[in-house]
């Protein structure tokens, strides 16, 4: 039965390592893969990892206390049961004996062993009662650790920049807060206090098996340095393949999810063939990493058996023959044996025990690395209001910006939109066009200058203020799941059916939308597959319509279009930015020539400014990029 559990416990020990080393792999498969330092499963600074994950457990200590205490306690009385039994082997084996020799039967009572019996059970049963205590004090204290770090990185991600999104990749973010916190909340429940538990009860063993018969001690010794040196370097090996595993499926994830997006543009190629060739290949990789993986999983528990098993004979061996000697009782023959039995476990599990830990410690690192992230500038303390209605006056006042502070994009931007005009912002890819926009938005912060709306800096205002004077029509349309009416109605949540409706028809969707089955109320996943760019793009430009804001933002909003429908969209468009300022980027220039001003942006820097006709008439910049599209 002992063997059994051993057995059992290995089995497990192995498996947790085997999904340790894994890593995030099946939570962020449909994602960019990490970069190699973010996916490292050895701690750079464990002392100060360990140390902000105490801190963290701020008011659940206590539990870690009492799971310690109670996984002593289990050790203690593990421990002592061999040592009684030897004992009470030793008694029963005596009555068995004097039984014999008087030619009656053996019967146990109270009084010639029975009660002893009990005390042994006893024993048994408080380990069992302090180890059942542990694990649910423990559990409980992983989980509300685990609830609590969840908690701090869903308020960081609400304060986090917008340079921080465009640094990273959401599998990233998402990753911390789902795989990495799952690993450290396994490895809290299952090897932290297995790592005590291990160490006490090795020591403990030790020491026992010491005190009954040093020479045979010595031979056990012997064999466990040879099994813990072997797991050692097993497990490093493990690491190295889990590495490679890894990387392999990560190869073989992005053939798949690119051979089912592009599907279309594959078949249309005739790269089926092709396709289906790179998916073989990465998947033959995949299976050779694989298989290695596994052959040094699985060889690592019958080795170390191996060796157990060797040295339980060469005990066994010596221990008859003082048993024969009579230098050993029978009690204290088969306590011995208890005591290798109880030793070998924590052989077979410390260094696995040991790398999950790491790999854990990994894992909040990256967490806290999440949570350590530069923050958006606090709102004020005593923001300032634009004064209702607001007009919509913006003007840009020696604008200073740089991604990189060292490596600033605009060095002197001003400019003035008035009231109800349309400005036009054009330029080449990467000309600080929709930098402009951001900055106008807050979505990155000024490095000098000003930007005011009526009159009142924008740094003075809290973020949700200003941004409720906006609405923006991104080039890449975002539909959350849900319904059509839903989706329009985003921005404006009270909003009635008909000012939907109303909101579709401005936008020339509507049509569109009343052939579908459920009208309105047809659902839509959140990336919008089900219908075509355009009619996304539709959708969105809906939504601003419907929430009739001071100032509107287009970024081009026409850009998956047809000509036609951009005309019809663009009338619509002039319609509801009457008497409203507007923002146009745009690269066809035939929608803007009626703006009341067109900035013309080169790395970062207005070159030039005015109508369309004074920018043509000027024969600069915006006149070559005007012939270069009419001509």
């Amino acid at each position: 039965m002992t063997s059994k559990r051993e057995e059992t416990r290995e089995r497990d020990a192995l498996l947790a390592e085997k999904d340790m080393a894994d890593g995030a792999v099946a939570a962020d498969a449909s994602h960019a893969d990490p970069a190699p330092d973010e996916e490292s499963e050895v701690p750079t600074d464990a002392t100060a990892t360990a140390r902000r994950l105490w801190e963290a457990a701020a008011g659940q200590r206590w539990r870690v206390v009492v799971a310690a205490v109670c996984a002593v306690a289990y050790v203690c009385f593990s421990l002592a049961a061999p040592a009684y039994s030897a004992g009470l082997v030793d008694l029963l084996w005596a009555n068995i004996q004097e039984a014999f020799a008087a030619g009656t039967g053996f019967v146990i009572t109270l009084d010639n062993g029975g009660a002893q019996i009990l005390t042994f059970l006893g024993i048994w049963t408080a380990a069992w009662v302090f180890y059942t205590v542990q694990s649910l004090v423990m559990a409980s204290f992983a989980e509300r650790l685990n609830l609590g770090l969840r908690r701090q990185i869903s308020a960081k991600v609400g304060r986090l920049p917008l340079s921080y999104y465009d640094a990273h990749q959401p599998g990233d973010t998402i990753s911390r807060a789902t795989n990495d916190l799952d690993k450290v909340s396994e490895v809290l429940q299952r090897g932290l206090l297995q790592l005590l538990i291990s160490v006490v009860t090795l020591v403990g063993a030790t020491i026992m098996m010491a005190r009954y018969n040093l020479a045979l001690t010595g031979v056990f010794l012997v064999f466990a340095v040879a099994s813990f040196v072997l797991t050692k370097v097993v497990s490093a090996r493990t690491l190295v393949y889990a590495s490679e595993r890894q990387a392999s499926l990560g190869r073989l994830t992005g053939k798949v999810e690119e051979a089912y997006s592009g599907r279309a543009v594959i078949k249309s190629f005739g790269r089926d063939d092709a396709s289906a060739a790179e998916i073989a290949e990465a998947a033959e990789a995949f299976a050779r990493t694989s298989e290695r993986m596994d052959f040094v999983t699985n060889a690592i528990s019958p080795a170390i058996r191996f060796l157990t098993r060797l040295a339980q004979v060469g005990i066994g061996l010596l221990a008859g023959g003082m048993l024969v000697a009579g230098q050993l009782t029978v009690g204290v023959f088969q306590a011995f044996f208890q005591y290798v039995t109880q030793a070998t476990e924590p052989l077979t599990q410390l260094s696995l025990t040991v790398n999950q830990l790491q790999g854990a410690l990994a894992a909040a690192e990256r967490v806290f690395r999440l949570l350590d992230e530069p923050e958006v500038e606090p709102d004020p303390a005593g923001p300032l209001r634009p004064v209702e209605p607001v007009r919509g006056r913006v003007a840009f006042e020696h604008v200073r910006f740089g991604y990189d502070p060292a490596r600033p994009l605009m060095h002197d931007v001003s400019l003035v939109a008035e009231p109800g005009q349309k400005v036009a912002i054009v330029g080449a890819t990467g000309a600080g066009k929709t930098t402009l926009i951001n900055l106008l938005m807050r979505f990155y912060e000024v490095d000098g200058g000003r930007i005011t709306l009526d009159g009142v800096d924008t740094r003075q205002m809290t973020r949700a203020d200003l941004r409720r004077q906006f609405g923006m029509v991104l080039q890449d349309a975002w539909l959350f799941e849900g319904s059509i009416a839903q989706n329009i109605a985003y921005g404006h949540p009270g909003a009635t059916r008909e000012e939907v409706e109303a909101a579709a028809r401005a936008a020339h969707v509507d049509f569109f939308v009343r052939t579908l089955p459920q009208g309105y109320d047809t659902k839509i996943s959140n990336d919008g597959e089900n219908i075509s760019q355009g009619q996304r793009q539709l959708l969105t430009i809906a939504r601003a319509m419907l929430c009739d804001p001071a100032i509107l933002i287009l970024d081009e909003a026409t850009s998956s279009v047809d000509t036609r429908t951009e005309q019809a969209i663009v009338r619509a468009m002039e319609a509801i930015m009457e008497n409203r300022t507007s923002f146009v980027i745009a690269h066809r220039l035939s929608t803007i020539v009626d703006a009341d001003l067109i900035l013309v942006m080169d790395h970062g820097t207005i070159i030039e400014q005015g109508t369309h006709a004074e920018l043509l008439a000027a024969g600069g910049a915006y006149a070559e990029l005007y012939r270069s599209q009419f001509a």
